[in-house]
């Protein structure tokens, strides 16, 4: 988290440096986001056969891989290798969205949101590492940020290290042979579409104004410094909620935290469209971030009442390839977007998919209370 923490400030300026053009610049992230996006479904698969703990630490040392190729790329201004290291650590990433679902594979019915809570809880120290570490590293080497795609290694060897103290039982073995339903058969149930609906379009817009964020303050006037601080308070805003999501989805029900999450997005996009002094994009970025974890916690939980224990390798898959291809999408077309129509525009772009969260959830909501009366 704190590796992807940093990037979320450095990617698209690292890109602006060395793409051959301002358009490409969010081109890395973009891969990153659209390698993760097709390495969810064997990352899930393969730690379906060989566990938790294997399956992650190869992830990281992919991770450190991509993060020194990434550093050298950026010294000698090779674009193409840049993208090549960001594809890595995205295979990274496809192995570690599986943290989430690992506690919530192993605990009670009963915590099981909380427990999701708790994981993406440790982003309140990515909010605060990351960012610090962008400021840290980006003059560190003769290459502005160079020194902070190298710092990954560092972070890989940290997790490493902790991992080889996880153990995890091995799934059912129904589960090892893609077990239960057909997959098309578990997607066509409206809770599994409303889960994806809402992880997959709140971190979507999410991801598409966080990234334009430090391209939209660099042309607007504000230094570096000041792009990774909103940046740091963005992450604040997704991860501190994680400390009490899981009891508001027990207190008040996961369809009216999505609910609350989209319309916390919603205020996001007013703010951005208010102004862009340093306060709107902090406040618009917070308020995103705050959106992002009811609607991220909230959709993971309502998935686990689309599957069976021998099902839930392929669905789980399922669903973080769909989430991830919206994010890819996103990417790549935030830095062309900025570029060529602004920070206004993609702003007023992105209200369109919050307001179908929202409109989806309120339905099934009412659907759900219906069929219960």
């Amino acid at each position: 988290m704190s590796g992807n923490s940093m990037l979320l400030a450095v990617s698209a300026l690292a890109g602006l440096i060395i793409a051959p053009d301002p358009s490409l610049s969010t081109v890395p992230l973009a891969c990153q986001f659209a390698a993760t996006t097709f390495s969810t479904i064997p990352a899930s698969l393969f730690m379906a056969r060989v566990g938790r703990r294997v399956g992650f630490t190869i992830g990281q040392i992919i991770g450190a891989v991509g993060g020194g190729i990434a550093a050298y790329a950026i010294q000698s201004g090779s674009f193409g290798l840049f993208i090549f290291g960001s594809i890595l650590f995205g295979i990274n990433n496809a192995f570690a969205q599986y943290y989430r679902f690992a506690a919530a594979d192993t605990a009670t019915e009963d915590f099981r949101s909380r427990a999701i809570s708790y994981v993406l809880a440790g982003g309140i120290i990515a909010a605060f590492l990351g960012p610090q570490l962008a400021k840290w590293t980006a003059e560190l080497s003769p290459v502005m940020f160079s020194a902070s795609y190298a710092s990954i290694i560092g972070l890989s060897l940290v997790s490493i290290t902790f991992l080889q103290f996880t153990r995890i039982p091995l799934p059912p073995k129904p589960e090892l042979g893609g077990g239960g339903r057909p997959i098309t058969q578990i997607m066509a149930q409206p809770v599994y579409l409303v889960a994806v609906l809402s992880g997959s379009l709140g971190y979507g817009v999410m991801n598409m104004l966080m990234t334009s964020t430090p391209l939209a303050m660099t042309f607007c006037g504000f230094e570096f410094n000041d792009a990774a601080t909103v940046i740091q308070w963005h992450i604040v805003g997704m991860f501190l909620p994680s400390f009490f999501t899981g009891n508001l989805i027990k207190r008040f029900g996961v369809i009216n935290i999505i609910a609350v999450g989209a319309a916390l997005q919603a205020l996001a996009i007013v703010i951005g469209l208010s102004g862009t002094e340093f306060s709107h994009f902090t406040a618009g970025l917070i308020a995103l971030g705050l959106g992002w974890n009811f609607m991220f916690i909230g959709g993971t939980t309502l998935l686990t009442e689309a599957y069976t224990p021998e099902e839930r390798a392929k669905t789980q898959a399922a669903n973080d390839f769909t989430v991830f291809s919206v994010v890819a999408i996103t990417a790549f077309s935030s830095g062309l977007l900025h570029e060529n129509l602004g920070w206004t525009s993609i702003n007023l772009i992105s209200a369109l998919p919050v307001a179908l969260v929202f409109v989806v959830v309120i339905w099934f909501g009412l659907r759900r209370q219906l069929r219960r009366t």
